[in-house]
């Protein structure tokens, strides 16, 4: 089981007021899935994203990342995790805007095991032809449509080769055409055995996953 979660709970102070963000969560997510977490605003599935993503940490429960109880770790070995098993894709795609689209997807190997800068340049160019943007590698994001970006995004999420990608309202600034081509390499990643976990409150994305998990108040439903 590549996720598991136990008894999660997140409960965020607000002033005077607590917000309980997760309520007991349970649940397991296999190696080679594609699940989609749905839920209104305020349902937790944000919440509960950051902390399968290391971003954040549980009041309560256990977290299981392949097998690691990474709930418990130090800020240091949850980066090594984070840079290791987990490949991020943001709605915003959080590019750096004056760098190229290569120097992006080449930014994570900066922060993994050393590697020769001819081999960080050879992944990263490989990953963007893959993914249709040969004739884009020097380009800033600010020449890039929306749906080029999010390529350049997932690009940069896969250049450490990570079991695991999260995405968090990928398809939010796309259009429909867009959203469909990023869903569709989605697919294609998930059927080369990339486990992949996405937030997203739109129906009609939430059908390319093989599986739905529906959240509401901080609970799964």
């Amino acid at each position: 089981m590549l996720i598991a979660l136990r008894q999660i709970s997140k409960v965020y102070h607000m002033e005077e007021v607590d917000v309980p963000a997760l309520q007991g969560v349970s649940t397991n997510i296999a190696a080679g899935e594609f699940v989609a977490i749905m839920g209104h605003s305020g349902s937790g599935k944000s919440t509960l994203l950051n902390l399968l993503g290391c971003l954040d940490r549980p009041d309560s429960g256990t977290y299981l990342l392949d097998g690691c109880e990474v709930d418990r770790l130090g800020s240091d070995a949850l980066a090594a995790i984070r840079n290791r098993k987990i490949g991020f894709v943001f709605q915003n795609f959080n590019l750096l805007p004056r760098t190229t689209a290569l120097e992006n997807v080449e930014l994570p190997l900066y922060y993994g095991p050393k590697i020769s800068s001819a081999e960080r340049h050879d992944r990263a160019r490989t990953l963007l032809i893959r993914l249709g943007l040969k004739d884009r590698l020097g380009h800033h994001p600010g020449q890039l449509s929306g749906g080029q970006q999010q390529r350049v995004a997932i690009a940069r999420a896969l250049v450490n080769q990570p079991p695991l990608i999260l995405a968090d309202e990928p398809t939010g600034n796309l259009d429909s055409r867009s959203a469909d081509d990023i869903m569709a390499l989605f697919q294609e990643l998930n059927r080369e055995g990339i486990t992949i976990v996405m937030v997203t409150h739109e129906p009609d994305i939430a059908r390319f996953a093989k599986r739905v998990i529906q959240m509401k108040d901080g609970k799964i439903v």
